[in-house]
Formats: structure tokens, sequence, C-alpha cells
């Protein structure tokens, strides 16, 4: 069985012709770029996903992590790729120039990373990490915290972490109880614990930058008293070298059922004098500078979800155009040969429903990278600040749809495989056990549909939610010039229809019914919100492809669009009626859940 990474012909679809990756060089900050450099960086990543991750994939998931009670024991394989990654540049690939980076556009960024993600799982996390925790240094810390502690991150010296959880209070960090006490020299000492800290402790860098929540004594309770400090594991002497152990302690590691090769630690800080901690930003601030973390690694997430998704289809596809069995059923001569079971119905419905869910969910977390890049180098204020109200918005659906239907999409790709899906000579049940994990990473599912209900929906006079709305009304208007695409700019007129009718009551509900009971179903509604989101991307790959189609391409790529509109088809056909179902219990404020009572269980 070839091993098989991304889709290359997808990723170009996506990149230079869905989302036009190519304009983004007329920027002044990606200038020095073009077409050619763009496809030079996605093709290293994939030479040092096949050369470096891709021989380690099954021994980084079978020997994870241990602990000795004094130090972690990583295969050294690990290390090896992700220096290569390092040394290539692309760890750093967005990153300033002044800073050791490439400044190339997030897209790009994304579409190499796919590559190291699907060959190396999640030992490319350590990295993603640290890329993110260099960005909210970069964006909210000082001239010296940056000069101290986010170049040694952009080189690859340093490795960076989120530490949030608690072992008291998990997802709801107003309750967190990690203290720090103002020393008189202006630093902190910290104290307290935290649990499924990943990439907590390791020996793949030199150093270890905590980002870590905590409340200042005195500060007000709940999540307005959160303060953000830098502590490091090592603390740094005067020219920058390795120093004092900071009084960062390992409590132990947790053996996760997937995403093994990232260590996930419970973390003691300051046991025995306080380790020493450095504010960033202002006091009683943290939270707010967290989530410029969190919703870039809610990115993460959602592109983990469709990265892991895809893997799994392209696999099951190999296998299944390679696998005879059995005839089909009109065929009623024993003797004669068996077809490969990509010609059975079931297996291409399959199939269908994992490129639908994957390509969906690529489309999805690409266009939220790219958002990501128009609110910082868009061209005017105003393109800048619509990108900035739209990512804003979509980020609970960008990191809640590809990680719920990206586990579906795979275990699709088990069925496909059969009894070779389940066994782990094959990575397709890998791909499941790494991609459950995302529904639970950064804020489960549940609380994802709590944000989007009670805050992104209603936040300035529904902004964001009518923003969104607007964009799928203007590929409505487009996909209408194209007689093939009718069926689907209909039913998407009547979905967006229905999803207004839904939102319209359910926030009517919110205002004038028990809170609790409004809000019961609020995971329906960010599903049927997931899925409008998904048809109108699915809407618009069917618009460049029906165009391409136009200008009858080479057979290879006809085929490659022709799938694009099966894909399309089989989403608005067999996905999207789901919606009125979801709608139903929502306006009806269906109680099932809410009247269930812990005794009756």
């Amino acid at each position: 069985m070839p091993a098989t990474l991304m889709n290359q012909r997808d990723l170009e679809f996506m990149l230079y012709e869905l989302f036009d990756s190519e304009a983004l060089t007329s920027r002044d900050r990606y200038q020095d770029h073009d077409r050619q450099t763009f496809n030079e960086v996605v093709n290293t990543a994939k030479i040092i996903a096949e050369k470096y991750f891709l021989p380690i994939r099954q021994k980084l998931d079978t020997h994870q992590p241990t602990f000795d009670g004094k130090k972690v024991h990583i295969i050294p394989e690990l290390k090896t790729a992700i220096d290569a990654v390092n040394e290539s540049g692309i760890g750093a690939a967005t990153a300033d120039y002044e800073l050791g980076g490439m400044q190339l556009p997030p897209i790009i960024a994304s579409a190499a990373g796919a590559y190291l993600s699907v060959a190396g799982g999640v030992g490319m996390g350590y990295n993603m990490l640290t890329t993110a925790n260099a960005n909210l240094l970069q964006a909210h810390g000082n001239a010296e915290l940056i000069e101290t502690w986010v170049k040694p991150m952009r080189e690859g010296r340093f490795m960076g972490t989120m530490a949030m959880t608690e072992p008291g209070s998990g997802s709801a960090l107003g309750d967190l109880i990690t203290k720090a006490v103002k020393a008189d020299d202006g630093t902190y000492r910290i104290t307290g614990n935290k649990i499924y800290i990943s990439g907590g402790d390791h020996d793949l860098s030199d150093n270890i930058v905590h980002l870590v929540l905590a409340r200042i004594q005195g500060a007000p309770k709940g999540v307005k008293g959160i303060s953000l400090f830098v502590v490091p594991k090592f603390l740094l002497n005067d020219d920058g070298s390795i120093g004092a152990d900071n009084d960062v302690a390992l409590a132990g590691l947790f053996h996760k059922m997937g995403g093994r090769a990232q260590t996930s630690t419970a973390l003691s800080f300051g046991e025995k004098q306080g380790s020493i901690g450095y504010l960033v930003g202002e006091e009683h601030c943290g939270l707010k500078y967290m989530f410029h973390m969190m919703n870039e690694a809610r990115i993460m997430v959602g592109t983990s979800g469709a990265v892991l998704a895809v893997a799994g289809y392209q696999y099951s596809v190999d296998y299944a155009k390679n696998r005879p069995q059995g005839r089909l059923p009109s065929c009623k001569d024993p003797q004669s040969p068996m077809v490969n079971i990509i010609e059975h119905a079931d297996v291409k419905r399959m199939l269908l429903a994992q490129k639908a869910y994957a390509e969906g969910a690529m489309a999805l977390v690409l266009y939220g990278t790219q958002l990501s890049d128009d609110e910082l180098t868009a061209v005017t204020v105003e393109q800048r600040q619509h990108a900035h109200i739209l990512l804003d918005f979509l980020t609970p659906i960008i990191k809640t749809w590809p990680s719920e239907y990206g586990p579906k999409a795979n275990s699709l790709a088990i069925q496909v495989m059969g009894g070779h899906g389940y066994i782990n000579e094959h990575p397709v049940e890998m791909f499941y056990r790494d991609n459950r994990l995302n529904p639970i990473h950064e804020g489960t599912t549940g609380i994802q549909s709590l944000d989007l209900l009670t805050r992104k929906v209603p936040m300035n006079n529904l902004q964001g939610y009518k923003a969104t709305l607007a964009e799928m009304v203007i590929t409505i208007d487009e996909a209408k010039h194209y007689p093939s695409l009718h069926e689907f700019s209909s039913q998407l007129t009547q979905a967006v229809a229905t999803l207004s009718t839904t939102t319209e009551t359910v926030l009517a509900a919110m205002s004038t019914k028990n809170i609790d009971l409004a809000l019961a179903n609020s995971v329906k509604y960010l599903e049927l919100f997931g899925h409008v989101i998904i048809a109108w991307l699915w809407l618009k790959q069917s618009i460049v492809a029906t165009k391409a189609i136009a200008e009858q391409p080479h057979q290879a790529d006809m085929d490659f669009y022709q799938g694009k509109l099966l894909a399309c088809q089989y989403f608005y056909r067999f996905e999207l009626p789901k919606i009125n179902v979801w709608s139903n219990l929502l306006v009806t404020t269906d109680s099932t859940s809410f009247d269930m009572q812990p005794d009756w269980f």
C-alpha cells in the first residue's frame, strides 16, 4: 500500500483557484514572493514529511513519551525531524524577517503544514503551539519579552505552551486558582497546578516558554481577575544562555488514545520558592491576551480535523481502487472476475461522504486562515475590519465542524477498508484516534456552541452574523448565472432562510424563556450553522469547477472538477436536508435534554 499524504491537486485548487493566493503577492508584506516560492515551500514541507516524519509515523504512535520521575523520554527521531523543519525555515514561515521568519502568507504555511501533520501526526504540535505562543507575545508583549523569548522560539531553540487548565476548574477558567505574587523586582512568583498541558515538558528544545494564566494576589474573582505570565522552564543568564531551573516541575504524563507523539502533562509551578513569571501586558487582562493564542489554536484544531479527514479519505480511496472483492448485484456469473470495491455503490457513498466532509472542512479552515491574514494585511482598513468581523464570528464553527466531521470521515475510511481499516498496519485507525481528540481540544463542542449563541451571534447588533449571511448571498447570486448549479443555489437560499428563522426564534427564546432551556440544544444550532457554511463553501467550489469545465480542460482535470461537482451534490442531497430536523428542535425549544434528571440516568 503506497503511503498517501495530501492530494496535491486539491491543495493547488484550494490555494490558487478557490482562494487566489497568488494575488497576495501584490501586498507589501508578500512582495518578495510569487507562486513559485509558494510552491517551493509546500514542496519542501512534503519532502521533509516523506523523509523524516513518515518513516517514524507509526513509531511515534506506538512509542509514547515516558517519564522516569526525573526526565521525559521521547524517541530521538522526532527531534531530528523537528530540527529539519526548523532548519528549513518552515517552523517560522509566517514570522517577520527581522525575527528570523519567511513572511509567508498563513494560507501557504497551512498548506505546507498539512503535509507535516499527516506524516508526523501531532509531532508537529510542538512547533504549532510555539508559533501561536510567539504570535501572542509579539502582539501583546513589550520589546523586552519579544527580544528575550520570541526570537529564540522563531529560531526553534525554545518551544512554547499555553498553560490554562487546572485540576479543579477544567474549562471554567474563571475559577482558576493559580496565584501570582508581585516581587520587589517587578517580576511575579507563580504557584499552582496545570493539567493537560500539551508539550509541557520534553527534550526537543533548549527551553520551554509557558504562557500561564494566574490570579494576582488581591485580584477580582472570575475572568476579570486573570493575568497572563511568561514562565520559562529555565531562567536565562544575562548573556541569554540557559540558567537556573525555574521551579516548574513535571508531576506526570497523561497517556491519550491518540495524539501520542506530543506530551500531555501535569505541571506544578512554584513548589519550592515560586516560579518566576513575567507579566504580559497589563494586570487582569490575561484572558483577553490568551484568546489571541486560543483563537489561533482553534483554527489549528479545525485544520487538524480537516487534514486528518483528507488523509484518511486519500488512503481509503487508494485502497478501494486496488482491492478486488465481490461482484455487482447485476452480475449473476460466479466465475466472472471480482470487481474492485470502489465499483460498489455503497463504497462510493462512503467515499463521497468522506470527500464532502474532508474537502468541505479543508475549504473552511483555509478560508479562516486567509481571514486571519486579511485582518492584518488587506489593502484597506475596511477590508481588514471586515475580515476581523467574519473571523471573530466564524471561529467557533471553524474549530468545531472539522473536528466533529473529521472523525466521522475517518470512521468511514475504516469502514471502507473493512478488516484492514482497524489494524495498525494501516494508518486510518490512527487517524481516527488522533482526530477524536479534536472535539475536546480548545473548548468542547458544547462550549463553542454556547459561545456562538450567547456571544458571537448577538455581538454588536448581530454584526458578524449578518456579515456572514451577506457573503453567502453574494455566492448564491453568482451561482445563479450557471443553470447546472440552480439546484444548489436554490437549496442554499432556503437553507439561509431556515437559519435566519431559527436564529430569530432562538434569540427570542433566550430573552423570554428560561435561558438554560433556550440553550439546551445549542450544539444543534452550531451544527446547523456549520452545515450551511460548508454548503456555501461547496457552492463556491462548484462555481470554480463549472467555470473550469467550460474551458474543456484535459481529462485528468475534467475528472477532478467532475468529482467536485458530485461531492457538492452529495452534500446538498444527503447532508444539508438534516438542518430541517435540527431547526425544528430549536424553534420548538425541545426540552428533552433539559427535562432529563440526573437520577433518571
